[in-house]
């Protein structure tokens, strides 16, 4: 493999010059693939040494040593958005305060309110994004913004004072949208690209549930030109590789090729899954039942055929 060049492109009007894959920071910690702090931190540090400068977290994700552990193997400057789910300005504060103490860092470049799903829950959590403008305005953050799944809160944002940044859900079938079509989210997030809005999506293959068109769902993606970033979870070295390959417009090594063929993967159900049952109407492996009022999966059944995410109402299913 020959040296990796990767492309950087400037967040909208926030200043903030970010690498075009994003390294999203869900899969390595507890939530998901639950990798040490030492296993994490290599395969983030792998990232940033071949050219990834920004990485996405958040509050619950649990990986803020992993990332610490990370800039200090890789010795690179990197840039950090990372979220929380506080509503009030004393919630606000703790998870800012968490941040930069667990990231040993004085300055979070980007923190964002997360996980919105409403006009109505932006107005509920405003509180805690007046505080997080009046930090920006004390250099403790340098942009300020929201995720979400929903086309109605992307619309909301591209005239909403104070959004620097939106981290919305974009994927070629678009499986987890709570709300719309794929074309309504790109519509929406074209307003906010046309207002300087910094745009950084996620989820470009589900959740994992369109790994079967890897390829033409990457490229889908990054085809769209009012995407300036695209956040991927990558849980080992080779992951990181291809993707940087693919992203770099290179060919992936024929050994990491087969180091990723031979890698199992799982069906994994999210702790927020509320037992509707529709995964389980759905399965005709007979591999999901419900337990205690959430879905529980029979790994020995399953086909990994993705099918049953796209019956979930909450985007609770994986495959990783």
């Amino acid at each position: 493999m020959g040296e990796t060049v990767m492309d950087y492109v400037k967040l909208g009007k926030t200043g903030i010059e970010v690498s075009r894959l994003c390294f999203g920071g869900l899969v390595i910690g507890p939530l998901q693939s639950n990798l040490s702090v030492d296993e994490g931190s290599d395969v983030i540090a792998k990232a940033f040494e071949m050219g990834v400068n920004f990485i996405d977290t958040a509050e619950l994700y649990g990986t803020y040593a992993h990332i610490r552990e990370a800039v200090r193997k890789s010795g690179k400057d990197v840039v950090i958005a990372t979220k929380s789910y506080a509503y009030s300005a004393q919630g606000a504060e703790e998870s800012l305060e968490k941040a930069r103490k667990e990231l040993d860092r004085d300055v979070i470049d980007i923190f964002l309110m997360h996980e919105q799903e409403s006009r109505l829950t932006l107005r509920g959590h405003r509180e805690a994004f007046e505080y997080y403008i009046s930090q920006k305005e004390k250099g403790r953050i340098r942009a300020v913004g929201v995720s979400t799944h929903n086309v109605e809160v992307v619309e909301a944002c591209a005239t909403m004072p104070g959004i620097d940044v939106i981290h919305p859900l974009v994927n070629k079938a678009g499986l987890g949208i709570g709300d719309g079509t794929v074309d309504d989210m790109l519509a929406a997030v074209k307003k906010c690209y046309d207002n300087g809005i910094g745009i950084y999506s996620m989820k470009p293959l589900g959740g994992g549930n369109l790994l079967n068109s890897f390829e033409e769902c990457l490229k889908f993606v990054m085809d769209i030109p009012y995407i300036h970033s695209i956040a991927m979870g990558m849980q080992s070295i080779e992951e990181v590789i291809m993707n940087i390959c693919i992203f770099n417009g290179q060919e992936v090594p024929s050994e990491v090729k087969e180091a990723l063929r031979k890698r199992s993967r799982r069906l994994h159900i999210d702790y927020w899954c509320e037992g509707c049952g529709n995964c389980v109407e759905r399965c005709k492996q007979k591999a999901l039942r419900i337990h205690d009022g959430k879905a529980v999966v029979e790994q020995g059944k399953c086909v990994l055929c993705g099918y049953c995410s796209s019956v979930c109402p909450q985007f609770a299913i994986k495959i990783c």
